[in-house]
């Protein structure tokens, strides 16, 4: 994850102050242009300690490894940048862990987003008649706009690093560094339209039962809470796209000066994501096993055969949303759904709350590929 605008022309300008090797900080503040907080990133970095413990117990008593792994990954490595934040405020100077504690706290938000993508890819296997793409390439889809987004990212933090004394080549980079945020939020937008579809359709049907709800409801809100950490960053990028020794008005020089705003629009609501997330954990209302889904009355959960897609796995890559069949009017996935009868269906559910993906109490019936 490359650094953002304001933060990175700190540091190339007072590098490009001095003719030496080494670039020279002032003594208390060293590479920040405030007194960094020694106190805040150890705070950050305790709470996040504990979402993270959380969900490693969550994902073990749900065995929801698979779905919910990557918010393990984005609280580890947001634990790993608070840590060097902390370290670097008592040592100001040392401009490497500045750089590295700052890269790890800029690469979690977009890992906590794939989980939210791999929560939206089993939502759709729990309802597959309302899925509008193959479930097993959601988050294949969302990769492929957050490359793009990383592409434009590494791109304009190059273009940034290596035009600190080019001031066309600086703004050409920070312009980058906004438009890779701004789609980060189309990204979100469009995340949250998807999840606000299902959701319209299950409620038109009938089959919004409450543990559903809860997981539109979480999407919701973690999807809200991105959005404004997205926001701030695009409003921070667009006030910082010349150097401030060129051209930066109080607003720019705002941004760049104020630490509380880092705690304020980036570290909170990503804590509050991870909690989020631990308080309604998933597991606990969506089934582990991919197969099982929800019959049309809104209660009643069987054991299908999962989503087959006919294509050869490559083309579902190439093509995730499945185009040519739509273009077609076939598309190439099995309704296994329009013939329930040929299902069993289990004797618990988590509709009513009788099923759960804990071992000890788990009682759903083996999957059938037969009829019956």
């Amino acid at each position: 994850m490359s650094r953002n605008p304001a933060e990175h022309s700190i540091v190339s300008l007072k590098q490009s102050s001095s003719n030496d090797a080494m670039p020279t900080f002032d003594r208390e503040t060293g590479i920040y242009e405030y007194k960094a907080s020694h106190v805040l990133p150890i705070v950050f970095g305790c709470l996040l300690s504990l979402s993270l413990g959380m969900h490693i117990y969550q994902n073990f008593h749900y065995r929801f490894w698979k779905i919910t792994f990557w918010m393990f990954w984005g609280s580890l490595v947001y634990v790993v940048g608070w840590i060097l934040r902390a370290i670097s405020s008592y040592n100001p100077q040392h401009l490497n862990l500045y750089i590295a504690g700052t890269i790890f706290i800029y690469a979690a938000p977009p890992i906590f987003s794939a989980s939210a993508y791999n929560i939206l890819g089993r939502i759709m296997h729990y309802i597959p008649m309302f899925a509008w793409l193959n479930p097993n390439r959601t988050v294949y889809f969302f990769v492929y706009i957050g490359v793009l987004v990383e592409g434009l990212t590494a791109a304009g933090g190059a273009r940034i690093a290596t035009g600190a004394k080019e001031v066309e080549k600086y703004r050409s980079g920070a312009i980058l560094m906004a438009i890779s945020v701004i789609l980060q939020c189309v990204v979100e937008v469009a995340l949250v339209g998807v999840v606000a579809s299902l959701h319209r359709k299950c409620a038109r049907q009938g089959m919004a039962p409450r543990n559903l709800r809860f997981v539109f409801y979480t999407l919701y809100g973690t999807s809200a809470l991105v959005l404004v950490r997205c926001l701030y960053r695009a409003v921070e990028s667009l006030y910082t796209i010349d150097p401030p020794n060129v051209d930066c008005n109080d607003t720019c020089q705002y941004f760049q000066t104020k630490e509380w705003l880092l705690y304020a629009f980036d570290a909170a609501p990503m804590v509050l994501f991870a909690f989020w997330i631990n308080l309604m954990h998933p597991g606990r209302y969506l089934p582990r096993d991919k197969t099982r889904y929800l019959d049309f009355d809104g209660v009643t959960e069987r054991m299908g055969p999962g989503w087959l897609d006919s294509r050869p796995k490559i083309e579902t890559f190439i093509d995730p949303l499945d185009l040519a069949g739509i273009m077609q009017k076939n598309k190439h996935h099995t309704k296994y759904w329009e013939e329930p009868l040929r299902w069993l269906a289990c004797e618990d559910a988590f509709t009513t709350g009788t099923a759960s993906n804990v071992k000890r109490r788990s009682r759903v019936l083996p999957k059938l590929n037969a009829a019956v």
